[in-house]
């Protein structure tokens, strides 16, 4: 098909990177650039955003503001284990699959030892057999359980999933750190505290996604072990993270924070997915693979279904999870560009019944 033939596309569903920066991340930015203000965190944004964090998390947390989530993940593990350590990880997991051997590099050598589990989730049993398979010294002591929180394949974990988890890792002596890329759509999916999926289900680090819930950069790297953060500005900036005007970085976490836009922006996606899950099961030939519990909806279609609608000017990735379609939605989504979606696979569907 041409492309002067695409239809107009409203929105894509690629990643929840591809929205704009919402509203008030834009604003709190705008609120920073007056004036002369100290540079490398020395400033009162960076001050009150992190004491914002501390009250949403109900805890006297360290906090630390980085570029991405490579950088906040790989270096709050590298903070974690020395070089001959491992961490234990789901086979989908981000640091395993999408991180380029960022975790690797950034701790000089410690292993990334996956395991398995349905739904994106880790089977306790797998992770300890992958902990106890060896104790000689010829093998990479485990030191860290890793936990994706929403999964790479969108499903949640739910409070007691995650304090098991923690008190499995805690029995061998394990730390436990959650890659909270989305974590806010996982706070409103389960209508529960902050605190009560991260340290007081036995979370000792959190990576804090803001990227993917509307700021244009930055991700929070959150200890609620403070004496694991030893040093760790260090860590950030002999790794590039430390941003000379770090105002930029920390300002939108106040505009987020303070106007609650953290978890509205969460909902509206959740809220859009909710609404794509319904729409697409009622197409006969595509499957929803997964349960949907956050802002992502997987699909299995035909291969001539994906075919067409990427000719008709749909991004989304295929090769996210295990296999399928990602259908991804943010805080910039509407119901509208959920509608759009929906039609254009209807319209694929019926295009590829017509070929055969």
């Amino acid at each position: 098909m041409e492309k002067s033939k695409h239809q107009h596309i409203n929105n894509q569903f690629a990643s929840d990177n591809y929205a704009g920066i919402c509203p008030e991340a834009w604003q709190a930015m705008q609120a920073a650039n007056s004036g002369f203000v100290s540079s490398y965190g020395d400033d009162l944004w960076t001050e009150r955003a992190c004491e914002l964090l501390r009250q949403v998390f109900e805890t006297d947390c360290q906090v630390f503001f980085v570029f991405n989530g490579t950088a906040a993940n790989s270096l709050a593990l590298a903070s974690l284990c020395r070089s001959y350590h491992s961490v234990i990880c789901h086979e989908l997991a981000h640091v395993e699959t999408d991180e380029c051997g960022a975790p690797e590099f950034f701790s000089n050598g410690t292993k990334l030892l996956h395991v398995d589990g349905p739904g994106g989730k880790f089977d306790l049993a797998e992770v300890e057999r992958a902990i106890t398979r060896r104790s000689d010294i010829h093998y990479p002591r485990p030191k860290v359980l890793s936990l994706t929180q929403v999964t790479e394949v969108g499903t949640v974990y739910t409070p007691d999933e995650i304090r098991a988890a923690s008190q499995l890792a805690r029995q061998y002596g394990m730390k436990v750190h959650i890659d909270g890329a989305r974590f806010a759509n996982a706070v409103v999916s389960l209508d529960v505290a902050p605190a009560d999926i991260s340290w007081r289900a036995g979370v000792d680090v959190l990576c804090l996604g803001g990227a993917k819930n509307g700021m244009a950069v930055g991700e929070a790297v959150v200890f609620f072990d403070r004496e694991l953060a030893h040093e760790f500005d260090y860590r950030c900036k002999q790794a590039g993270q430390l941003a000379s005007k770090m105002r930029f970085i920390s300002a939108p976490w106040i505009g987020m924070l303070e106007s609650g836009a953290w978890l509205k922006n969460a909902r509206q996606a959740n809220a859009c997915a909710a609404l794509l899950e319904e729409q697409l099961s009622g197409i006969e030939g595509i499957h929803i693979m997964y349960p949907r519990q956050a802002n992502s909806v997987f699909v299995a279609m035909p291969e001539s279904v994906t075919v067409a609608l990427r000719a008709a000017g749909w991004h989304f990735y295929s090769f996210i999870g295990s296999g399928g379609a990602r259908f991804m939605c943010s805080w910039q989504t509407t119901e509208q560009d959920v509608l759009q979606l929906a039609e254009a696979l209807r319209l694929a569907v019926s295009s590829a019944d017509r070929r055969k």
